[in-house]
C-alpha cells in the first residue's frame, strides 16, 4: 500500500506571492545596507542588523494572516517587520530618531518596532521581555474566544501571538517563563528563535547543554520543530503547521530556524574577535536571498529583466528613504514628555 505524499504548504504559493517574498527579502536587505553604511558615515548611533536572517524571518511573516495576528519582534526583525507594513523610510527615520518617527515620535531606540495598525507591539530592550508578554497576548486571545464575554464580532476570529528572539535570549529567565505559560495554558502562540548561533560573542554551546532550543519545547509540553532558517519555503512550511495548531486550538509551537548573521552583532560589535573570516565566508555561500533567488530562476519565475528592476526599484526607495529621513527636521524640545505621562486632567 502506497501512501500519498503530502502537498508542502508553500507549494499552493502563486507566482505573484513568491516574487511578493522576494522583495520583502531584497527591500529588507537594501534597507540594512545602507543603516550600516550611516552609522560608519557617522550620522546614525546604532544599528542592529538582521542580514542573513532575512529567509526566516519572511517565511514566518507570509505564514500567519498579518495584520490580525499579533507580533512581538526583537531587535533583529527588520524583514519580518518590513513584511509587515514598516517601510524603509519609517525605519530610517528612527534610525535619526527624526520629528514624525512611526514608533514613539523619536523617543524610542531604533530597532524597536511598534505599529499599532498592524499590531506590531513595541518591545523592550532588555531581551526575551517579549516572550511572557506574547504570551499574556495569546492567553487574552483564548480567553476572549472561549468566554465570548466581549461584545465584538472578530473576537471568534482565529488569531495567535508569534514572537521572536536569538538562541542567546532563551538563557533569560523571562523565555522560561513565557514558554512555560503558553504550555500550560495551550495558548495559540509561536515563539520563533532565529538561532544564528552567536549570543553576541558567545557560541551557543557556551549557552546551553543541549544540541538544539527545540530539544527543550518537550519540557514546556508544546511541540518543538527545527528548520533550516536560510531556507525560506522551509521556514514557511513549518510556520504554516505552526498557524493551523494555534488556530485550531491544539496549543503553542517552539520553532528554532538556524541561521547565522553574516555581519557584527550590532554596530558596537567587532565579531573578528570571536571568529573566523573563513567561517563567515563560509556561510554567506548559504545567503537566503541568493538561494531563494535561485530557485525563482530556476522555476521560470524570475527572469533577468525582473531581477534587474527589482534591485533599481529597491536601490531608488532606499535612495529615497536616505534623503527624506536626513532631511526631516528633529523633534521640538516640547515633545520631550509628549506621550511618556498621561495629561493631569486625564490621569
Amino acid at each position: 500500500m502506497t501512501t500519498k505524499a503530502v502537498e508542502r504548504p508553500s507549494a499552493q504559493l502563486s507566482q505573484e506571492t513568491l516574487l511578493d517574498m522576494f522583495w520583502m527579502m531584497l527591500l529588507a536587505r537594501r534597507t540594512d545596507e545602507r543603516a550600516w553604511v550611516l552609522h560608519r558615515q557617522g550620522k546614525i548611533a546604532f544599528h542592529a542588523s538582521g542580514i542573513g536572517h532575512e529567509g526566516a524571518q519572511v517565511g514566518a511573516a507570509f505564514a500567519i494572516n498579518r495584520g490580525v495576528d499579533y507580533v512581538y519582534p526583537y531587535y533583529r526583525d527588520l524583514a519580518l517587520s518590513i513584511s509587515l507594513g514598516v517601510t524603509p523610510l519609517d525605519y530610517l527615520m528612527s534610525t535619526f530618531g527624526k520629528k514624525g518617527e512611526y514608533s514613539s515620535g523619536g523617543k524610542q531606540m531604533p530597532c524597536h518596532y511598534s505599529v499599532k495598525a498592524s499590531n506590531i507591539v513595541s518591545g523592550s530592550s532588555v531581551v526575551a521581555t517579549q516572550v511572557p508578554q506574547a504570551a499574556g497576548t495569546a492567553f487574552a486571545i483564548k480567553y476572549r474566544q472561549e468566554t465570548g464575554l466581549v461584545d465584538r464580532a472578530d473576537v471568534t476570529q482565529p488569531r495567535l501571538a508569534l514572537t521572536c528572539l536569538g538562541e542567546g535570549s532563551t538563557s533569560q529567565g523571562e523565555w522560561h517563563e513565557g514558554m512555560n505559560w503558553a504550555g500550560v495554558h495551550q495558548l495559540p502562540f509561536i515563539c520563533l528563535v532565529q538561532n544564528n548561533l552567536y549570543a553576541i560573542s558567545v557560541p551557543v554551546d557556551q549557552q546551553m547543554a543541549v544540541p538544539n532550543v527545540a530539544d527543550r519545547a518537550a519540557a514546556y509540553g508544546m511541540k518543538g520543530v527545527m528548520v533550516d532558517g536560510n531556507d525560506m519555503l522551509a521556514v514557511y512550511d513549518v510556520m504554516k503547521a505552526a498557524v493551523e495548531r494555534a488556530y485550531n486550538g491544539d496549543g503553542p509551537t517552539l520553532v528554532e530556524a538556524k541561521t547565522y548573521r553574516t555581519v557584527p552583532h550590532s554596530s558596537d560589535d567587532d565579531d573578528r574577535s570571536y571568529r573566523s573570516r573563513e567561517e563567515v565566508e563560509e556561510w554567506k555561500l548559504k545567503d537566503p536571498i541568493t538561494r531563494f533567488q535561485q530557485y525563482l530562476t530556476d522555476e521560470g519565475i524570475l527572469t533577468p529583466d525582473a531581477l534587474d528592476d527589482y534591485q533599481q526599484r529597491a536601490k531608488a526607495q532606499v535612495d529615497a528613504a536616505t534623503q527624506a529621513a536626513e532631511a526631516a527636521p528633529w523633534p521640538d524640545i516640547e515633545e520631550l514628555y509628549t506621550g511618556v505621562y498621561a495629561p493631569l486632567e486625564e490621569a
